[in-house]
């Protein structure tokens, strides 16, 4: 059984890679910063060395925060393979979603249907943080937009938008890698160090071999912006990302990333977003948490 949670934890890190390309390196792509495949080479190890080196709290928060007692190894291999199989399922439909909410109501699921308790407090704050990142970056993403309208960048804003690319790259793997990782850590398989190597190496792989349709889907379908405004949306994305996982949360990086967009159109008085095309978007941010819960708990009844 535990083999069998590893490898679910590697295949959950796998699809995570794919599935944040577009929110890292969509916009420096689509704005012709960077070519597809040199966004996916420069991705991969960042978001590895970030998995790697900065996930540990939150890793040490999903493995054994969320609930009052630690689940055994076979519920989080409901856990992590009902949270594999949503995110694969969004990534073939290139819909974003939040893997880390629906990896939490995979978790809430599992852990009602053991009659375990759940520690609702903890989701309430991360409940708190996930409406506060947007709105964070809303807020700052018009701010940083009109600042860098008075800075005469020029020819280096394409330079610039690559390397909060980057940021946003290291900031996906400290962010993100928890959610098939803290799996690990929370019922002793790997300690955190080990455990976030081996989820970034999952997430680096997934860039490689599956990212690109999901790159060019939120380069091409979702956005129109100039190089000033992504350098603005995709530097606030990292920046409240990261913050989040420095006191030990997790939010979502395509939710921060709409926010941060929102705020750069309202800095220009224009629409950024294509509306039609994000119509899917709030239904997937419902549909995933939700049907994560009904799944965890129904296959949870089974491994109680």
């Amino acid at each position: 059984m535990t083999a069998l949670l590893i490898v679910l934890a590697i295949g959950f890190a796998w699809s995570i890679g794919a599935h944040y390309t577009g929110a890292v390196m969509g916009m420096p792509h689509a704005l012709r910063a960077i070519g597809a495949w040199q966004a996916l080479l420069l991705m991969a190890p960042l978001a590895f060395l970030g998995a790697t080196c900065a996930s540990h709290a939150v890793e040490q928060r999903v493995g054994s925060g969320l609930t009052d007692r630690r689940l055994s190894v076979s519920q989080e291999v409901v856990v992590v393979g009902v949270a594999f199989a949503l995110t694969t399922a969004f990534n073939r439909l290139r819909a974003p979603t939040s893997t880390i909410q629906i990896l939490v109501f995979a978790v809430v699921g599992v852990t009602l249907a053991a009659g375990r308790g759940v520690r609702w407090s903890t989701i309430g704050h991360l409940a708190i943080v996930w409406v506060s990142a947007p709105v964070a970056a809303f807020l700052l993403g018009a701010f940083l937009t009109k600042g860098l309208d008075r800075i005469a960048l020029g020819e280096r804003t394409g330079a610039a938008l690559v390397a909060v690319g980057a940021v946003a790259a290291f900031a996906m793997g400290a962010n993100d890698v928890s959610n098939a990782s803290g799996a690990l850590v929370g019922t002793g398989v790997f300690g955190p160090l080990a455990a976030g190597a081996v989820g970034g190496a999952g997430i680096a792989l997934g860039v490689l071999t599956w990212g690109k349709p999901l790159l060019r889907r939120v380069a091409f379908e979702l956005v129109d912006v100039d190089r000033p405004m992504a350098t603005a949306a995709q530097l606030v994305q990292a920046a409240v990302v990261l913050a989040a996982v420095a006191f030990g949360f997790f939010t979502s990086m395509n939710q921060a990333l709409v926010g941060a967009m929102a705020g750069a159109g309202i800095a220009r008085g224009r629409e950024v977003v294509h509306l039609e095309t994000l119509l899917s978007i709030p239904i997937a941010w419902v549909l995933g948490p939700a049907g994560a819960l009904a799944a965890g708990y129904v296959f949870g009844l089974l491994v109680r």
